[in-house]
């Protein structure tokens, strides 16, 4: 029996990834509507009414609207908006922090951001471990592709003109501030510091450590350590077993991929500490961990159709 799903928000960066992915997948069925049909509200709520799995690649007020027209049918659902994020009700889709069972078991499943998958990977199992205090002042610098900036975006970096560099989020307040404290345990928010370069894919996520500085007092080797034991086995999650070696890239026209890959780089000391998250935006970070949660909700292998 095939599981039908409805992509509600197809023609965006991140609905056509995850509809490449599932192509010539015989364990589902498409639901599709035409140009005409896809942004009338009859049709879209015909289409959520209808599936078994509806995939929100939607604004965060369109998906909550998109959950509202659902309301009565059976539909479950994978949002990949930050609507529900720290939503009531919802199971964060990060399966190697939630873990796979309460995934699997959900209703409604909120697909993580790109950045907080980067810094939650880092910075969660060393919180729950111990080795890193929950109030630490975090601090998180990144650097992403500008596909994860959606059509205007990506129109701009595809421009005369376009710039070498943009930094941004200078308020203070993005909207991932909420989402990256609530699920790596954290005290306080963090200071997020994103910025975008004229990659179309790829994303680096890197959190600084004075490890002397706090009372627990970890060396750089165990906080490595603690990320080998608590990513054993993964074939998505992979930690390095050294350094960088002096430098960590991002291919300006790199091919799709939906592992991530963990950095542990310290000075002699192992005093100063710099965690680093490298993957795709596109991949882990949007469209292939939608995929990884569909699978564990359809009680199949988590890595099937993904690029590894």
């Amino acid at each position: 029996m095939t599981t039908r799903i409805f992509i509600d928000g197809a023609a965006g960066t991140t609905g056509l990834e995850i509809r490449d992915r599932l192509v010539g997948r015989g364990e589902f069925e498409l639901i599709t509507l035409g140009e005409d049909e896809r942004k009338g509200e009859s049709a879209r709520r015909d289409a959520l009414c209808a599936a078994d799995i509806a995939i929100l690649c939607l604004p965060d007020d369109a998906a909550r609207e998109a959950v509202r027209l659902a309301e009565g049918a059976d539909t479950r659902f994978i949002d990949a908006s930050s609507a529900h994020r720290v939503a009531d009700g919802w199971t964060y889709g990060f399966p190697e922090i939630t873990g796979h069972d309460p995934i699997a078991r959900a209703r409604c499943v909120s697909n993580p951001g790109c950045y907080p998958t980067g810094f939650i990977a880092l910075v969660a199992p060393l919180v729950r471990a111990g080795l890193v205090p929950r109030d630490w002042p975090f601090t998180v610098n990144a650097v992403s592709g500008y596909s994860g900036g959606g059509k205007a975006l990506i129109d701009r970096f595809d421009s005369p003109g376009a710039p070498a560099f943009r930094a941004y989020g200078y308020d203070l307040a993005h909207k991932h501030l909420p989402e990256m404290q609530t699920h790596a345990g954290l005290k306080h928010p963090v200071i997020f510091a994103p910025s975008v370069v004229p990659a179309f894919r790829g994303m680096v996520v890197e959190v600084p450590l004075h490890c002397g500085a706090m009372t627990t007092n970890p060396h750089a080797d165990d906080l490595r350590a603690c990320l080998e034991e608590f990513y054993a086995g993964s074939q998505i999650v992979s930690v390095a077993q050294g350094d960088a070696h002096g430098e960590i890239l991002l291919e300006s026209h790199a091919d799709p991929h939906d592992g991530i890959a963990l950095f542990v780089c310290a000075n002699d000391g192992g005093w100063h500490a710099r965690l680093v998250a490298r993957l795709d935006n596109l991949g882990k970070g949007a469209s292939g961990a939608a995929i990884q949660n569909l699978n564990i909700m359809c009680g199949l292998p988590e890595t099937t159709g993904l690029q590894l």
